[in-house]
């Protein structure tokens, strides 16, 4: 009777590939969907600062897993899933960008840490490990074409955006039918051989590749947050000393209050100054 029976991991060797990323990355898709920032999109409140920080981030993403997908078309674990027409998110995220940032955008897109590691990370497996390619071209290909328009509407609506400029980067014009293209990437995918050593990488890479976008979103908010509180704090200090400065019956007040108040005003403006750094 056991021998008839298959251990998990059994069934999961034989299983197809794209079914395996799907199961290994569950928890990873659930708390990537609880972010902060994918939490707005879904209660409807993207706001422009967010997602045009998410532009500069999408960009550098995208550049580098590009490049690398284009240098590495030929390799046997890249060729089947290469679409660049279909599927190439660049030159939609740079309209996007100068829609929003002017034709300087490049001087001031703005990325955190988190997106540079990203990034390393495109290249290094571009370099050592091309096959590992495919789990975050599936990652993010597929995940930005399933939730593409209905997530473009939101941000459309959000931000009170009256046509579509800003959004291409929700837009596939080469994709017909994105449920038969799924099938279509997700039958390549499985196309693909790889050793048994391979694809356990795939999976694994996979797995980073979603907590790699989790640490981009959650940076990203660190970053709003920041800017946040120094747009508050840089706007605090001309209402503290306003509050102080009382025209005419300054010069009636004893010298011992002048003296107190004159130091509240330089220590307001000095913690200001710090909190604002």
């Amino acid at each position: 009777m056991e021998t008839e029976k298959k251990t998990a991991a059994e069934q999961m060797t034989e299983s197809d590939l794209s079914e395996q990323i799907k199961e290994v990355t569950r928890e990873s898709h659930v708390r990537a969907e609880s972010t902060e920032m994918m939490l707005s999109f879904q209660r409807g409140q993207v706001s422009p600062a967010q997602y045009k920080l998410l532009l500069c981030s999408l960009y550098e993403i995208y550049l580098a897993l590009e490049e690398e997908m284009d240098r590495n078309c030929n390799h046997p674990g890249v060729a089947p899933i290469y679409f660049p027409t279909e599927l190439a998110r660049l030159e939609s995220i740079k309209k996007d960008l100068e829609f929003f940032y002017g034709h300087d955008w490049r001087e001031k897109i703005v990325v955190p840490a988190a997106t540079k590691r990203y990034c390393h990370r495109l290249r290094q497996i571009g370099q050592e490990n091309p096959e590992f390619l495919l789990a975050h071209a599936y990652t993010r290909y597929l995940g930005d074409l399933s939730g593409g328009q209905v997530l473009g509407r939101i941000a459309q609506k959000s931000m009170g955006l009256k046509s579509n400029e800003g959004l291409s980067f929700f837009t596939f014009p080469g994709v017909s039918s994105p449920n038969r293209f799924k099938q279509l990437y997700r039958s390549r995918m499985n196309s693909v051989e790889h050793s048994a050593e391979q694809r356990s990488g795939v999976l694994e890479e996979a797995v980073r590749s979603f907590e790699l976008n989790i640490q981009v979103f959650d940076d990203i908010q660190k970053l709003l947050s920041v800017t946040g509180n120094q747009q508050q704090n840089n706007s605090t200090p001309s209402k503290l000393v306003t509050a102080v400065q009382i025209p005419g019956a300054i010069a009636n007040i004893s010298p011992l209050l002048k003296l107190v108040l004159g130091l509240f005003v330089v220590l307001a403006t000095f913690s200001m100054g710090v909190y604002a750094f």
